[in-house]
C-alpha cells in the first residue's frame, strides 16, 4: 500500500535505522566497498549551514563553452509571429530576483512563438496556456536542495559530484546532458540553501564520472557506491527518513545509470530518475515516476532553417548491437532515393541532416541516441523507429506534430508511409519542429523553455505526487 509523504515544510524524521540494518537493505555486497572507501560512511560533508556556492567557483574551459552572444535561431518556414513583448515583471526582493528575473524574461518570449489565444491551433503543445501558466509558477516556486557533496572539493570522490569543469569535450558527447544538468541547475534561481523549503532533494553524482574512474568503473562497483551513497545521506540527514526517497532524484545518461540504483531498494523504488535511457519497457524505469532526459550533443549554431529537398531519408550508425538497425540496412541501404548508411557516410555527418527531408532515430542498445535532437537542430523532420521510449516531454509535446512515430515492424513499410506525406502536412510539421527546438538547447547558463527548464518542468509536475513503497 502507497504511503503518504509528508509535504517539504512539514518536520522531517530524523534517522533511526541502525547503521547494519541499512546496509543489508542496500546489499550485502555494499559492506565491502566501505572498507574500501571509509570516506562513504565518514561525516567530512561540509555543513549545510554553508550557501551552496556560486558556478564561476567551478572553472569551465572557455574554449570548450558555447558563445553565449551566439545568433538567435529561426526557420524559413512562413512561421506564425507576434510583435507583441512581454511586459516587465515586478519582482520582490530575494537572494535570488536577479538570476529569476533573468529566467522569467527569458521565458516569455517563446510565448509568442505558439498559437496564444487560438484553442483550435495548439501547433506542437498539448495546452500552450496551461503549460506556460503552469510554468511561469514553476520559475517563481519551485526549491531544489541540492547535498553539499555537490561542493566539496577536499573529498576523496571530489570528482565523482563536482561539476565537470570541460564538459563540451568531444568524449562527452553522449552523457553531455547529464553533465549540463547539474551546470544549469548551480546557476540556476531554484536552488536553496534551507532543505525545509525544498521541494526536491537533488543528488549530484555523476555516472559517467564513476564509469572513467578507476576505483569504481565496474557496473557492479558503481551501483555498490551509489547504494552506500545513499546510504550515508539516510544517515546523516534527515531529508532522506522524512519521505522514503521519494522526493529526491538523480540525473544520468550513462546506459548503465538505470542498474546503478539497483541495490538500494527505497532508491530505485522511490527516488525519480532523470534518464537519457526512458524505455518503460525496462525493469527499472517507471514512467509516471521517471523522467525522460533528451540525449543532447553540443552542436555548432545553426542560424537559419530552409526546409530541404534534395534527400527523402538518412540514417547512419552502427548496426550490430541491433536487429532493428540490421533489418532496416537490409531492407533500404540498396534504395538509391534513400541515404542509409551502416557506418559512417561519404559526406559529413550534419550534411546528411541538413538535405533531407527525413532523418531516421532507430533503436540501437537502448532507445535513446541523439539523433532526434540532432535532426531537430539540423532542421529534419525525425523518424523515430524505437518501441517503447518515453519520450522526453511527451506530456507537454505532441510528438505526432513534428515527426513520425513507426514501429520495429513497420520497416518494410517506411518508405510507402513517408511518401504518402503531402507537401502542406510536411511543411506544417517542419514549422513545429522549428518552434519545439529550443527545448532540445542546452547553455551555459539556464534560458527559458530550453533543455534545463523543460527538464525541471518534469519533476515540478510530480511534486507532492510521491509514494512509496
Amino acid at each position: 500500500m502507497a504511503a503518504s509523504v509528508p509535504s517539504p515544510s512539514s518536520k522531517r524524521r530524523p534517522a533511526k535505522a541502525p547503521l547494519l540494518l541499512l546496509l543489508l537493505l542496500a546489499g550485502s555486497t555494499v559492506s565491502l566497498l566501505a572498507f574500501s572507501h571509509p570516506w562513504l560512511l565518514s561525516n567530512s560533508s561540509p555543513p549545510l549551514s554553508s550557501k551552496i556556492p556560486a558556478l564561476n567557483s567551478f572553472p569551465i574551459t572557455p574554449e570548450l563553452s558555447f558563445n553565449s552572444s551566439q545568433p538567435s535561431f529561426s526557420c524559413n518556414a512562413s512561421l506564425l509571429s507576434s510583435s507583441s513583448q512581454p511586459k516587465p515583471l515586478q519582482l520582490n526582493s530575494t537572494p535570488h530576483a536577479a538570476a529569476l528575473e533573468v529566467e522569467m524574461l527569458a521565458s516569455m518570449a517563446p510565448i509568442n512563438d505558439g498559437y496564444p489565444g487560438d484553442s483550435q491551433r495548439q501547433g506542437p503543445y498539448h495546452n500552450w496556456k496551461l503549460f506556460s501558466i503552469d510554468f511561469q509558477d514553476m520559475l517563481q516556486t519551485l526549491k531544489i536542495f541540492i547535498y553539499p557533496d555537490v561542493s566539496n572539493k577536499s573529498a576523496p570522490f571530489s570528482s565523482i559530484f563536482l561539476p565537470h569543469s570541460t564538459p563540451f569535450h568531444p568524449k562527452l558527447g553522449n552523457y553531455f546532458s547529464e553533465h549540463m544538468f547539474k551546470i544549469n541547475l548551480l546557476r540556476s534561481s531554484f536552488i536553496t540553501s534551507k532543505p525545509e523549503e525544498a521541494h526536491f532533494f537533488f543528488m549530484p553524482f555523476s555516472i559517467n564520472a564513476m564509469r572513467n574512474d578507476p576505483r569504481l568503473h565496474s557496473e557492479s562497483s558503481i551501483s555498490d557506491f551509489v547504494a552506500l551513497y545513499t546510504t550515508k545521506i539516510s544517515r546523516k540527514f534527515e531529508f532522506w527518513n522524512a519521505s522514503r526517497g521519494s522526493d529526491h532524484f538523480y540525473v544520468c545518461c550513462h546506459s548503465i545509470g538505470r542498474d546503478a540504483a539497483s541495490k538500494h531498494r527505497e532508491l530505485f523504488n522511490n527516488a525519480v530518475q532523470v534518464t537519457c535511457s526512458s524505455s518503460y519497457f525496462q525493469r527499472l524505469y517507471v514512467a509516471h515516476k521517471d523522467v525522460g532526459l533528451p540525449q543532447v550533443w553540443p552542436r555548432s549554431p545553426e542560424k537559419t532553417l530552409n526546409p530541404p529537398d534534395a534527400r527523402l531519408v538518412f540514417y547512419a550508425g552502427r548496426a550490430k548491437n541491433s536487429l532493428v538497425r540490421q533489418e532496416l540496412i537490409a531492407t533500404w541501404a540498396n534504395d538509391t532515393t534513400m541515404d542509409i548508411f551502416s557506418s559512417n557516410p561519404p559526406f559529413p555527418y550534419e550534411e546528411g541532416f541538413r538535405r533531407s527531408r527525413y532523418c531516421l532515430h532507430v533503436k540501437g542498445y537502448e532507445v535513446n541516441t541523439a539523433r532526434i535532437s540532432d535532426a531537430l537542430h539540423y532542421g529534419c523532420i525525425p523518424v523515430i523507429v524505437s518501441n517503447h521510449y518515453d519520450l522526453p516531454f511527451a506530456n507537454v509535446l505532441d510528438w505526432s506534430k513534428f515527426s513520425i512515430i513507426v514501429g520495429h515492424g513497420d520497416i518494410p513499410l517506411l518508405k510507402q508511409i513517408l511518401l504518402s506525406i503531402s507537401r502542406q502536412m510536411y511543411l506544417n510539421m517542419y514549422e513545429n519542429l522549428c518552434k519545439v527546438r529550443k527545448h532540445f538547447r542546452w547553455h551555459m547558463s539556464p534560458r527559458g523553455y530550453d533543455s534545463f527548464h523543460m527538464t525541471i518542468y518534469q519533476l515540478w509536475m510530480r511534486r507532492g505526487m510521491q509514494f512509496t513503497s
